[in-house]
């Protein structure tokens, strides 16, 4: 099979900062930056994606997900290990990322749209299709500062899945908007999918993942803990879950006697 990401022996860190000093006199008193600690928030992870397929990253927050994205979409780097990504990337992974908020929506569409090489008349033989999709035409010409999240998430995904781009990255956006527009996004990733396109989509939905993916890669305090088909992985996740919450329980019970 073909790799079209690859992701060799990852760690990404950084720095938990406490007691920060917050006036000039206790900088100067107690030193520059305050005391912190380190932490990874991806730890010797690594990983193959292939081309033409869609792979849900699941687990808790603050496993590891976000980060992950963002180094495969090289809006961050590895502090140690490497990521070889092969082809164009669009992503929608935070939302309105790159929107100006002082421009129209299809202003905004214009400039990320640029960004991914289209010439003037490429974006305006697009936009059509774009304002369509979002669904946002009679507000597709007021400022992007008007917008709700909702709103944002529409432009930001009717941007992304138009520039035919070779992989996709998709953080929580699907959750985002009512359910007719989840399920017409769902729709549109299957059609890319039909496409050849490789999606990575970071989760929470185990719903989505059994829908849309047929691969699961599962993230925990950074580290992978376990990859493979969607429904076994989701069966091993849930049960860690389940475990863990009863662990929780038990241990509030035993404060509560003490």
């Amino acid at each position: 099979m073909n790799t079209i990401i690859k992701v060799e022996n990852v760690s990404k860190k950084f720095r938990l900062y406490y007691d920060r000093p917050l006036t000039l006199k206790e900088r100067l008193v107690r030193g520059s930056k305050g005391s912190y600690k380190e932490f990874y928030a991806i730890k010797e992870v690594s990983f193959n994606i292939y081309k033409g397929s869609t792979v849900g990253l699941i687990g808790e927050n603050g496993s590891g997900k976000s980060t992950m994205l963002k180094m495969i979409n090289r809006t961050m780097f590895p502090d140690i290990g490497k990521i070889i990504v092969k082809g164009k990337v669009a992503s929608l992974i935070e939302l309105g990322a790159g929107f100006h908020p002082e421009l129209s929506g299809r202003e905004n569409i214009y400039n990320n749209a640029s960004i991914f090489g289209f010439t003037k008349e490429e974006i305006e033989a697009k936009i059509p299709n774009i304002i369509r999709f979002s669904e946002l035409q009679e507000f597709i010409d007021n400022p992007i500062r008007t917008y709700s999240s909702g709103m944002y998430a529409r432009l930001a995904f009717s941007v992304a899945i138009h520039v035919e781009a070779d992989i996709l990255l998709v953080d929580e956006i699907l959750g985002v908007g009512d359910m007719n527009f989840q399920a017409k996004c769902a729709n549109k990733i299957y059609e890319m999918r039909k496409q050849g396109a490789t999606i990575l989509i970071v989760t929470h939905d185990m719903g989505t993942i059994d829908q849309l993916c047929d691969y699961a890669i599962w993230l925990d305090h950074g580290r992978k803990m376990a990859e493979g088909a969607p429904k076994e992985i989701q069966l091993k996740y849930t049960e860690y879950m389940m475990k863990k919450q009863e662990e929780q329980k038990n241990q509030e019970e035993q404060k509560i006697q003490e």
